[in-house]
Protein backbone atom coordinates (compact mmCIF):
# COMPACT_ATOMS: atom_id res chain seq x y z
CA UNK A 1 0.00 0.00 0.00
CA UNK A 2 2.10 3.21 -1.02
CA UNK A 3 1.34 6.42 1.11
CA UNK A 4 1.91 10.23 -0.16
CA UNK A 5 5.00 11.53 0.78
CA UNK A 6 5.45 13.78 3.99
CA UNK A 7 8.27 15.27 5.77
CA UNK A 8 8.87 14.41 9.42
CA UNK A 9 8.24 17.68 11.63
CA UNK A 10 11.64 18.88 13.10
CA UNK A 11 12.40 18.04 16.66
CA UNK A 12 13.10 20.78 18.96
CA UNK A 13 15.45 19.28 21.10
CA UNK A 14 18.17 18.57 18.13
CA UNK A 15 19.62 21.36 17.13
CA UNK A 16 20.24 20.51 13.23
CA UNK A 17 22.53 23.54 12.27
CA UNK A 18 25.51 21.66 12.41
CA UNK A 19 24.34 18.51 10.39
CA UNK A 20 25.02 17.47 7.12
CA UNK A 21 22.76 15.93 5.99
CA UNK A 22 22.89 14.20 2.13
CA UNK A 23 19.87 13.15 1.75
CA UNK A 24 16.49 12.18 3.50
CA UNK A 25 17.54 8.61 4.13
CA UNK A 26 21.22 8.47 4.11
CA UNK A 27 22.88 6.49 6.17
CA UNK A 28 27.16 6.35 7.15
CA UNK A 29 28.95 3.42 5.99
CA UNK A 30 29.69 0.78 8.91
CA UNK A 31 33.71 1.52 8.57
CA UNK A 32 32.50 5.50 9.60
CA UNK A 33 30.15 4.81 12.01
CA UNK A 34 31.45 1.69 14.12
CA UNK A 35 32.67 4.04 16.99
CA UNK A 36 29.65 5.76 17.46
CA UNK A 37 27.90 3.11 17.37
CA UNK A 38 30.10 1.31 19.79
CA UNK A 39 29.83 3.82 22.29
CA UNK A 40 26.42 4.09 21.96
CA UNK A 41 25.79 0.30 22.36
CA UNK A 42 27.59 0.45 25.97
CA UNK A 43 25.24 3.30 26.96
CA UNK A 44 22.17 1.20 25.61
CA UNK A 45 23.51 -2.15 27.39
CA UNK A 46 24.10 -0.11 30.75
CA UNK A 47 20.07 1.45 30.65
CA UNK A 48 18.51 -2.14 29.04
CA UNK A 49 19.83 -4.34 31.46
CA UNK A 50 18.51 -3.36 34.91
CA UNK A 51 15.20 -2.65 32.78
CA UNK A 52 15.36 -6.33 31.46
CA UNK A 53 15.31 -7.65 34.89
CA UNK A 54 12.88 -4.99 36.27
CA UNK A 55 10.61 -5.79 33.47
CA UNK A 56 10.65 -9.55 34.32
CA UNK A 57 9.94 -9.22 38.24
CA UNK A 58 7.22 -6.58 37.68
CA UNK A 59 5.61 -9.01 35.27
CA UNK A 60 5.69 -11.86 37.25
CA UNK A 61 8.04 -14.26 35.50
CA UNK A 62 11.54 -15.07 35.90
CA UNK A 63 14.19 -12.77 35.84
CA UNK A 64 16.35 -14.81 32.97
CA UNK A 65 13.20 -14.37 30.58
CA UNK A 66 13.68 -10.73 30.50
CA UNK A 67 17.35 -10.80 29.41
CA UNK A 68 16.49 -13.08 26.86
CA UNK A 69 14.09 -11.02 25.07
CA UNK A 70 16.54 -8.25 25.39
CA UNK A 71 19.32 -10.55 23.76
CA UNK A 72 16.49 -11.36 20.77
CA UNK A 73 15.43 -7.70 20.32
CA UNK A 74 19.06 -6.49 19.66
CA UNK A 75 20.73 -9.19 17.51
CA UNK A 76 17.36 -10.70 16.04
CA UNK A 77 15.16 -7.92 15.66
CA UNK A 78 17.83 -5.73 15.54
CA UNK A 79 18.86 -7.20 12.23
CA UNK A 80 15.91 -7.79 10.71
CA UNK A 81 14.46 -4.38 11.31
CA UNK A 82 14.21 -1.54 8.64
CA UNK A 83 14.89 0.93 11.55
CA UNK A 84 18.40 2.21 12.11
CA UNK A 85 18.33 3.60 15.58
CA UNK A 86 15.20 2.08 17.52
CA UNK A 87 15.97 -0.74 20.28
CA UNK A 88 13.81 -3.68 20.93
CA UNK A 89 13.57 -5.24 24.32
CA UNK A 90 10.72 -5.90 26.94
CA UNK A 91 8.49 -3.45 27.20
CA UNK A 92 6.74 -1.97 30.57
CA UNK A 93 4.05 -1.13 28.74
CA UNK A 94 3.03 -5.01 28.99
CA UNK A 95 3.72 -5.93 32.19
CA UNK A 96 0.29 -5.97 33.63
CA UNK A 97 -0.78 -8.00 30.79
CA UNK A 98 1.79 -10.76 31.26
CA UNK A 99 1.10 -10.66 34.72
CA UNK A 100 -2.74 -11.93 34.44
CA UNK A 101 -1.80 -13.47 31.49
CA UNK A 102 0.00 -15.78 33.86
CA UNK A 103 -2.70 -16.22 36.02
CA UNK A 104 -5.29 -16.93 33.68
CA UNK A 105 -3.14 -19.45 31.89
CA UNK A 106 -1.61 -20.54 34.92
CA UNK A 107 1.80 -21.32 34.04
CA UNK A 108 4.54 -19.55 32.13
CA UNK A 109 4.90 -22.21 29.65
CA UNK A 110 1.50 -21.80 28.53
CA UNK A 111 2.14 -17.94 28.27
CA UNK A 112 5.18 -18.78 25.99
CA UNK A 113 2.71 -20.76 23.92
CA UNK A 114 0.55 -17.37 23.58
CA UNK A 115 3.34 -15.37 22.92
CA UNK A 116 4.68 -17.96 19.67
CA UNK A 117 1.30 -17.22 18.12
CA UNK A 118 1.60 -13.87 18.97
CA UNK A 119 4.59 -13.60 16.90
CA UNK A 120 3.16 -15.03 14.17
CA UNK A 121 0.14 -12.73 14.38
CA UNK A 122 2.42 -9.76 14.11
CA UNK A 123 3.86 -11.38 11.37
CA UNK A 124 0.63 -12.01 9.49
CA UNK A 125 0.04 -8.08 10.17
CA UNK A 126 3.18 -7.16 8.43
CA UNK A 127 2.03 -9.15 5.93
CA UNK A 128 -0.98 -7.48 5.43
CA UNK A 129 0.68 -4.22 5.21
CA UNK A 130 -0.98 -3.30 8.92
CA UNK A 131 2.38 -0.90 9.93
CA UNK A 132 -0.06 1.74 7.75
CA UNK A 133 -1.38 2.49 11.48
CA UNK A 134 1.33 3.99 12.75
CA UNK A 135 1.33 7.19 10.22
CA UNK A 136 -2.07 7.95 11.67
CA UNK A 137 -1.28 9.65 14.84
CA UNK A 138 -0.76 12.85 14.85
CA UNK A 139 2.92 14.66 15.38
CA UNK A 140 1.59 16.34 18.58
CA UNK A 141 0.45 13.12 20.09
CA UNK A 142 3.94 11.16 19.19
CA UNK A 143 5.67 14.10 20.64
CA UNK A 144 3.38 13.84 24.03
CA UNK A 145 4.87 10.30 24.08
CA UNK A 146 8.24 11.58 24.04
CA UNK A 147 7.65 13.80 27.02
CA UNK A 148 5.18 11.62 28.62
CA UNK A 149 7.49 8.87 29.23
CA UNK A 150 10.48 11.17 29.85
CA UNK A 151 9.06 12.55 32.56
CA UNK A 152 7.95 9.02 33.98
CA UNK A 153 11.29 7.96 33.92
CA UNK A 154 12.58 10.76 35.98
CA UNK A 155 9.99 10.35 38.64
CA UNK A 156 10.70 7.22 38.49
CA UNK A 157 14.25 6.61 38.76
CA UNK A 158 14.38 9.50 41.40
CA UNK A 159 13.63 7.15 44.21
CA UNK A 160 16.61 5.07 42.83
CA UNK A 161 18.70 7.58 42.81
CA UNK A 162 18.22 8.70 46.27
CA UNK A 163 18.61 4.73 47.68
CA UNK A 164 14.57 3.80 47.50
CA UNK A 165 14.50 1.01 45.60
CA UNK A 166 11.37 -0.44 46.68
CA UNK A 167 9.99 -0.34 42.61
CA UNK A 168 11.76 -2.73 39.90
CA UNK A 169 13.21 -0.91 37.59
CA UNK A 170 11.04 -1.68 34.49
CA UNK A 171 7.67 -0.30 36.50
CA UNK A 172 5.81 3.00 34.20
CA UNK A 173 2.44 2.61 34.77
CA UNK A 174 1.29 5.32 37.23
CA UNK A 175 -0.39 3.27 40.04
CA UNK A 176 1.95 0.35 41.41
CA UNK A 177 2.47 -3.16 42.50
CA UNK A 178 3.17 -2.01 45.78
CA UNK A 179 -0.09 -0.07 46.36
CA UNK A 180 2.26 3.28 45.62
CA UNK A 181 1.94 5.64 42.76
CA UNK A 182 4.50 7.73 41.21
CA UNK A 183 3.98 10.47 43.69
CA UNK A 184 3.85 8.73 46.86
CA UNK A 185 7.25 6.79 45.68
CA UNK A 186 8.83 10.03 45.48
CA UNK A 187 7.26 10.96 49.39
CA UNK A 188 8.13 7.57 50.95
CA UNK A 189 11.26 8.68 49.76
CA UNK A 190 12.55 10.68 51.90
CA UNK A 191 12.03 8.85 54.50
CA UNK A 192 14.09 6.19 52.69
CA UNK A 193 17.42 8.18 51.67
CA UNK A 194 20.77 6.18 51.36
CA UNK A 195 23.45 8.70 51.44
CA UNK A 196 25.88 7.03 49.20
CA UNK A 197 23.35 6.36 46.75
CA UNK A 198 22.65 10.33 46.40
CA UNK A 199 26.00 11.01 46.63
CA UNK A 200 26.98 8.33 44.01
CA UNK A 201 24.05 10.04 41.34
CA UNK A 202 24.99 12.96 41.73
CA UNK A 203 28.43 11.75 40.85
CA UNK A 204 27.06 9.95 37.65
CA UNK A 205 24.67 12.85 36.29
CA UNK A 206 27.73 15.47 36.91
CA UNK A 207 30.00 13.50 34.47
CA UNK A 208 27.38 12.87 32.28
CA UNK A 209 26.62 15.90 31.78
CA UNK A 210 30.47 17.29 32.50
CA UNK A 211 30.49 14.71 29.12
CA UNK A 212 28.87 16.33 26.78
CA UNK A 213 30.72 19.74 27.37
CA UNK A 214 32.87 20.77 24.20
CA UNK A 215 36.07 20.85 25.72
CA UNK A 216 35.54 16.96 26.97
CA UNK A 217 35.21 16.12 22.79
CA UNK A 218 38.94 14.81 23.36
CA UNK A 219 37.47 11.99 25.41
CA UNK A 220 34.50 11.70 23.37
CA UNK A 221 35.05 7.62 22.26
CA UNK A 222 34.89 6.56 26.00
CA UNK A 223 31.20 7.16 26.88
CA UNK A 224 30.20 9.06 29.16
CA UNK A 225 27.76 6.75 31.16
CA UNK A 226 30.66 3.84 31.38
CA UNK A 227 32.87 6.48 33.23
CA UNK A 228 30.17 6.92 35.38
CA UNK A 229 29.24 3.26 35.92
CA UNK A 230 33.23 2.57 36.59
CA UNK A 231 33.63 5.15 38.90
CA UNK A 232 30.34 4.02 40.95
CA UNK A 233 31.36 0.74 41.20
CA UNK A 234 34.55 1.49 42.41
CA UNK A 235 33.46 4.28 44.81
CA UNK A 236 31.27 2.01 46.42
CA UNK A 237 33.90 -1.35 46.81
CA UNK A 238 36.07 1.79 48.51
CA UNK A 239 32.99 2.56 50.66
CA UNK A 240 32.73 -1.35 51.57
CA UNK A 241 36.32 -1.97 52.24
CA UNK A 242 36.80 1.21 54.68
CA UNK A 243 33.08 0.35 56.47
CA UNK A 244 31.73 3.68 55.18
CA UNK A 245 28.30 4.23 56.27
CA UNK A 246 28.20 5.13 52.63
CA UNK A 247 28.32 2.07 51.51
CA UNK A 248 25.79 -0.05 49.73
CA UNK A 249 24.87 -2.91 50.40
CA UNK A 250 23.25 -5.80 47.66
CA UNK A 251 19.64 -4.41 47.95
CA UNK A 252 20.71 -0.96 45.79
CA UNK A 253 22.74 -3.19 43.41
CA UNK A 254 22.30 -4.68 40.11
CA UNK A 255 20.87 -8.32 40.57
CA UNK A 256 21.50 -10.19 37.54
CA UNK A 257 20.71 -14.22 37.78
CA UNK A 258 24.27 -15.85 38.21
CA UNK A 259 25.20 -19.54 35.44
CA UNK A 260 28.01 -21.06 36.04
CA UNK A 261 27.36 -23.53 33.02
CA UNK A 262 25.25 -24.32 29.83
CA UNK A 263 23.45 -26.89 31.82
CA UNK A 264 21.69 -24.42 34.00
CA UNK A 265 21.14 -22.12 31.55
CA UNK A 266 18.98 -24.49 30.01
CA UNK A 267 17.63 -25.15 32.73
CA UNK A 268 16.75 -21.71 33.80
CA UNK A 269 15.14 -21.10 30.54
CA UNK A 270 11.37 -22.57 30.25
CA UNK A 271 9.62 -23.45 27.15
CA UNK A 272 6.31 -23.49 25.94
CA UNK A 273 3.36 -25.65 26.42
CA UNK A 274 2.37 -27.23 23.29
CA UNK A 275 0.02 -29.18 24.90
CA UNK A 276 -2.33 -26.03 25.58
CA UNK A 277 -2.79 -25.03 22.48
CA UNK A 278 -5.78 -25.84 21.92
CA UNK A 279 -7.08 -23.32 24.71
CA UNK A 280 -9.09 -20.62 23.73
CA UNK A 281 -7.36 -18.03 26.64
CA UNK A 282 -3.74 -19.05 25.03
CA UNK A 283 -5.40 -18.13 21.59
CA UNK A 284 -7.14 -14.59 23.35
CA UNK A 285 -3.73 -13.76 25.15
CA UNK A 286 -1.72 -14.13 21.86
CA UNK A 287 -4.28 -12.11 20.15
CA UNK A 288 -3.86 -9.34 22.70
CA UNK A 289 -0.40 -9.11 23.10
CA UNK A 290 -0.09 -8.88 19.07
CA UNK A 291 -2.26 -6.22 18.69
CA UNK A 292 -0.69 -4.32 21.64
CA UNK A 293 3.06 -5.18 21.27
CA UNK A 294 2.27 -4.12 17.74
CA UNK A 295 0.56 -0.62 18.54
CA UNK A 296 3.49 -0.02 20.82
CA UNK A 297 6.09 -0.76 18.53
CA UNK A 298 4.67 1.13 15.36
CA UNK A 299 4.21 4.06 18.16
CA UNK A 300 8.10 3.93 19.02
CA UNK A 301 8.77 3.42 15.76
CA UNK A 302 7.49 6.62 14.65
CA UNK A 303 8.74 8.47 17.70
CA UNK A 304 12.45 7.05 16.75
CA UNK A 305 12.31 8.86 13.34
CA UNK A 306 10.93 11.98 15.07
CA UNK A 307 14.06 12.46 17.30
CA UNK A 308 16.80 10.79 14.17
CA UNK A 309 19.34 13.59 13.57
CA UNK A 310 19.13 12.80 10.04
CA UNK A 311 15.59 11.97 9.98
CA UNK A 312 15.30 8.79 8.25
CA UNK A 313 12.43 6.90 7.85
CA UNK A 314 12.03 3.46 8.54
CA UNK A 315 9.55 1.25 6.74
CA UNK A 316 6.83 -0.10 9.66
CA UNK A 317 5.42 -3.48 7.46
CA UNK A 318 9.09 -4.87 7.81
CA UNK A 319 9.56 -3.96 11.59
CA UNK A 320 6.24 -6.05 12.31
CA UNK A 321 7.67 -8.87 10.43
CA UNK A 322 10.98 -8.44 12.92
CA UNK A 323 8.65 -7.79 15.90
CA UNK A 324 7.28 -10.81 14.80
CA UNK A 325 9.76 -13.23 14.53
CA UNK A 326 11.24 -11.60 17.43
CA UNK A 327 8.36 -12.57 19.51
CA UNK A 328 8.37 -15.89 18.38
CA UNK A 329 11.80 -16.54 18.98
CA UNK A 330 11.39 -14.96 22.33
CA UNK A 331 8.43 -17.53 23.12
CA UNK A 332 10.96 -20.18 22.26
CA UNK A 333 13.87 -19.47 24.10
CA UNK A 334 11.46 -18.30 27.17
CA UNK A 335 11.30 -14.86 26.83
CA UNK A 336 9.13 -12.48 27.66
CA UNK A 337 6.90 -10.26 24.93
CA UNK A 338 9.06 -8.01 22.86
CA UNK A 339 8.28 -4.32 21.40
CA UNK A 340 10.35 -1.64 20.09
CA UNK A 341 10.86 0.58 23.25
CA UNK A 342 10.98 4.47 22.96
CA UNK A 343 13.85 4.52 26.44
CA UNK A 344 16.42 2.75 24.72
CA UNK A 345 15.69 4.08 21.35
CA UNK A 346 16.10 7.34 23.17
CA UNK A 347 19.19 6.41 24.52
CA UNK A 348 20.52 5.28 21.71
CA UNK A 349 20.04 7.93 19.21
CA UNK A 350 21.17 10.37 21.91
CA UNK A 351 24.48 8.16 22.62
CA UNK A 352 25.27 8.91 19.36
CA UNK A 353 24.51 6.00 17.76
CA UNK A 354 24.38 6.44 13.77
CA UNK A 355 23.34 2.27 12.29
CA UNK A 356 21.31 -0.42 13.43
CA UNK A 357 24.84 -1.81 14.63
CA UNK A 358 24.44 -0.26 17.78
CA UNK A 359 21.35 -2.26 18.68
CA UNK A 360 23.13 -5.52 17.94
CA UNK A 361 25.64 -4.76 19.31
CA UNK A 362 24.17 -4.43 22.56
CA UNK A 363 22.36 -8.04 22.62
CA UNK A 364 25.72 -9.35 22.50
CA UNK A 365 26.87 -7.16 25.52
CA UNK A 366 23.39 -8.80 27.40
CA UNK A 367 24.14 -11.85 26.38
CA UNK A 368 28.10 -11.97 27.51
CA UNK A 369 27.05 -10.07 30.50
CA UNK A 370 24.39 -13.21 31.55
CA UNK A 371 27.60 -15.89 30.91
CA UNK A 372 30.73 -14.10 31.42
CA UNK A 373 30.60 -11.74 33.86
CA UNK A 374 27.51 -12.04 36.05
CA UNK A 375 29.10 -11.34 39.16
CA UNK A 376 31.10 -7.85 38.35
CA UNK A 377 27.26 -6.82 36.59
CA UNK A 378 26.18 -7.06 40.32
CA UNK A 379 28.20 -4.67 41.72
CA UNK A 380 26.56 -1.86 40.03
CA UNK A 381 25.14 0.78 42.20
CA UNK A 382 21.21 1.24 41.01
CA UNK A 383 21.99 4.58 41.93
CA UNK A 384 24.32 4.75 39.10
CA UNK A 385 21.94 3.65 36.33
CA UNK A 386 19.14 5.95 37.28
CA UNK A 387 21.45 8.79 36.74
CA UNK A 388 21.79 7.53 33.58
CA UNK A 389 18.30 7.11 32.88
CA UNK A 390 16.83 10.23 34.52
CA UNK A 391 19.63 11.86 31.99
CA UNK A 392 18.02 10.26 29.08
CA UNK A 393 14.34 11.65 30.69
CA UNK A 394 15.62 15.17 30.59
CA UNK A 395 16.16 15.19 26.51
CA UNK A 396 13.22 13.57 26.13
CA UNK A 397 10.97 16.08 28.46
CA UNK A 398 13.20 18.39 27.84
CA UNK A 399 11.17 22.18 28.21
CA UNK A 400 12.06 23.21 24.39
CA UNK A 401 9.66 20.79 23.68
CA UNK A 402 6.34 22.50 25.22
CA UNK A 403 7.76 25.83 24.42
CA UNK A 404 7.56 24.58 20.42
CA UNK A 405 4.21 23.82 20.53
CA UNK A 406 2.90 25.97 22.13
CA UNK A 407 4.69 28.45 19.06
CA UNK A 408 1.97 26.51 17.48
CA UNK A 409 -1.13 27.20 18.32
CA UNK A 410 -4.00 26.13 20.67
CA UNK A 411 -4.87 22.66 18.67
CA UNK A 412 -1.32 21.70 18.76
CA UNK A 413 -0.29 22.04 22.42
CA UNK A 414 -3.61 21.51 23.86
CA UNK A 415 -3.16 17.41 22.37
CA UNK A 416 0.97 17.38 23.32
CA UNK A 417 -0.07 18.59 27.30
CA UNK A 418 -2.82 16.32 27.51
CA UNK A 419 -1.30 12.93 26.06
CA UNK A 420 1.78 13.94 28.21
CA UNK A 421 -0.14 14.56 31.44
CA UNK A 422 -2.45 11.18 30.58
CA UNK A 423 0.70 8.92 30.06
CA UNK A 424 2.01 10.31 33.42
CA UNK A 425 -0.91 9.89 35.06
CA UNK A 426 -2.14 6.38 33.51
CA UNK A 427 0.34 4.44 31.37
CA UNK A 428 1.71 4.62 27.72
CA UNK A 429 -1.76 3.23 25.61
CA UNK A 430 -4.40 4.61 27.48
CA UNK A 431 -2.38 8.36 27.73
CA UNK A 432 -1.80 7.63 23.56
CA UNK A 433 -5.37 7.18 23.38
CA UNK A 434 -6.56 10.13 25.31
CA UNK A 435 -4.09 12.24 23.32
CA UNK A 436 -5.43 10.65 20.21
CA UNK A 437 -8.96 11.44 21.03
CA UNK A 438 -8.15 15.23 21.21
CA UNK A 439 -6.12 15.33 18.65
CA UNK A 440 -9.08 14.08 17.02
CA UNK A 441 -11.85 16.34 18.12
CA UNK A 442 -9.36 19.08 16.36
CA UNK A 443 -9.43 17.26 13.11
CA UNK A 444 -13.25 17.08 12.88
CA UNK A 445 -13.67 20.68 13.72
CA UNK A 446 -11.07 21.52 11.22
CA UNK A 447 -12.58 19.25 8.52
CA UNK A 448 -15.94 21.35 9.46
CA UNK A 449 -13.86 24.57 8.36
CA UNK A 450 -12.70 22.98 5.33
CA UNK A 451 -15.62 21.64 3.57
CA UNK A 452 -15.07 19.25 0.57
CA UNK A 453 -17.20 21.79 -2.05
CA UNK A 454 -16.29 24.61 -3.43
CA UNK A 455 -19.45 27.21 -4.39
CA UNK A 456 -18.19 27.98 -7.88
CA UNK A 457 -20.70 30.22 -8.72
CA UNK A 458 -24.10 32.55 -7.55
CA UNK A 459 -26.30 33.74 -10.05
CA UNK A 460 -29.32 35.74 -8.74
CA UNK A 461 -31.53 32.53 -7.61
CA UNK A 462 -28.60 30.09 -8.95
CA UNK A 463 -26.32 28.43 -7.46
CA UNK A 464 -23.27 25.81 -8.29
CA UNK A 465 -21.45 23.59 -6.13
CA UNK A 466 -18.62 21.91 -7.46
CA UNK A 467 -17.91 18.32 -5.29
CA UNK A 468 -14.18 17.62 -4.43
CA UNK A 469 -12.13 14.57 -5.16
CA UNK A 470 -13.20 12.77 -1.99
CA UNK A 471 -16.30 12.98 -0.04
CA UNK A 472 -16.03 10.89 3.40
CA UNK A 473 -18.90 10.52 5.70
CA UNK A 474 -16.81 14.33 8.00
CA UNK A 475 -18.22 16.04 5.02
CA UNK A 476 -21.92 15.08 6.04
CA UNK A 477 -21.77 17.85 8.76
CA UNK A 478 -21.27 20.77 6.60
CA UNK A 479 -22.70 19.84 2.97
CA UNK A 480 -25.80 19.11 4.80
CA UNK A 481 -25.99 22.67 6.74
CA UNK A 482 -25.16 24.26 3.25
CA UNK A 483 -28.09 21.98 1.22
CA UNK A 484 -30.22 23.07 4.30
CA UNK A 485 -29.80 26.96 3.65
CA UNK A 486 -31.36 27.38 0.34
CA UNK A 487 -34.06 29.78 -0.13
CA UNK A 488 -37.09 28.72 -1.25
CA UNK A 489 -37.75 28.91 -4.94
CA UNK A 490 -33.86 28.69 -5.44
CA UNK A 491 -31.90 26.68 -8.03
CA UNK A 492 -29.32 24.71 -7.44
CA UNK A 493 -26.95 22.80 -9.89
CA UNK A 494 -24.29 19.93 -7.99
CA UNK A 495 -21.52 18.78 -10.16
CA UNK A 496 -20.12 15.88 -9.05
CA UNK A 497 -17.81 14.94 -12.42
CA UNK A 498 -14.59 15.63 -10.32
CA UNK A 499 -15.54 13.05 -7.84
CA UNK A 500 -13.56 9.94 -7.58
CA UNK A 501 -14.95 8.90 -4.42
CA UNK A 502 -18.17 9.33 -2.57
CA UNK A 503 -19.36 7.44 0.67
CA UNK A 504 -22.62 6.33 1.50
CA UNK A 505 -23.68 8.62 4.26
CA UNK A 506 -22.94 11.50 1.94
CA UNK A 507 -24.72 9.84 -1.10
CA UNK A 508 -28.20 9.41 0.85
CA UNK A 509 -27.29 13.67 1.54
CA UNK A 510 -27.53 14.39 -1.79
CA UNK A 511 -30.25 11.96 -2.91
CA UNK A 512 -32.60 13.22 0.06
CA UNK A 513 -31.62 16.24 -1.33
CA UNK A 514 -32.53 15.93 -5.06
CA UNK A 515 -35.90 14.36 -3.95
CA UNK A 516 -37.59 16.26 -1.47
CA UNK A 517 -36.89 19.82 -3.29
CA UNK A 518 -40.52 20.29 -3.68
CA UNK A 519 -41.80 21.35 -0.45
CA UNK A 520 -39.57 24.52 -0.72
CA UNK A 521 -39.81 25.08 -4.44
CA UNK A 522 -36.05 24.04 -5.30
CA UNK A 523 -34.99 23.12 -8.82
CA UNK A 524 -32.13 20.66 -8.06
CA UNK A 525 -29.53 19.58 -11.14
CA UNK A 526 -27.19 16.72 -10.57
CA UNK A 527 -24.23 16.75 -12.79
CA UNK A 528 -21.76 13.87 -13.19
CA UNK A 529 -23.43 12.02 -10.18
CA UNK A 530 -25.67 8.70 -10.58
CA UNK A 531 -27.24 8.49 -6.76
CA UNK A 532 -30.42 5.80 -7.56
CA UNK A 533 -33.40 5.95 -5.33
CA UNK A 534 -33.26 7.16 -1.47
CA UNK A 535 -32.24 4.44 0.38
CA UNK A 536 -30.27 2.52 -2.83
CA UNK A 537 -26.63 2.63 -2.25
CA UNK A 538 -24.37 3.76 -5.51
CA UNK A 539 -21.03 3.93 -6.05
CA UNK A 540 -19.88 6.83 -8.19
Amino acid sequence: MSLPTASIPRDPSVDESALDLPSANWTPPFRDAWRSDAGASIVVFLVALPLCLGIALASGAPLISGVVTGVIGGIVAGALSGSHLMVSGPAAGLTAIVLSAIATLGSFSAFLLALVLAGAMQIALGVMQAGVIGYYFPNAVIRGMLGGIGIIIILKQLPHAFGYDATPEGAQAFQQANDENTFSALLHTLDNLAMGAVLLSLLSFAILVLWEQKFMKRFAIIPGALVAVVLGVVANAYFLSTGSSFALNSTHLVTLPIITSLAELQLAIAQPDWSMITRGAVWTTALTIAVVASLETLLSLEATDRIDPLKREAPANRELLAQGAGNMLCGLAGGLPMTGVIVRSSANVYAGGKTKASAIMHGVLLLASVIAIPAILNRIPLAVLAAILIHVGWKLAHPRQLKYFLSKGFHQWLPFVVTTAAILLTDLLRGIIVGFSVSLVFILLEHLRSPSYTVASRDGRTTRIRLHEHLTFLSKANLTALLQSFPKGSTVEIDGTACKRIDHDVMEVLREFRDSGNPRELSVQMIGLELGPVGQAMGH
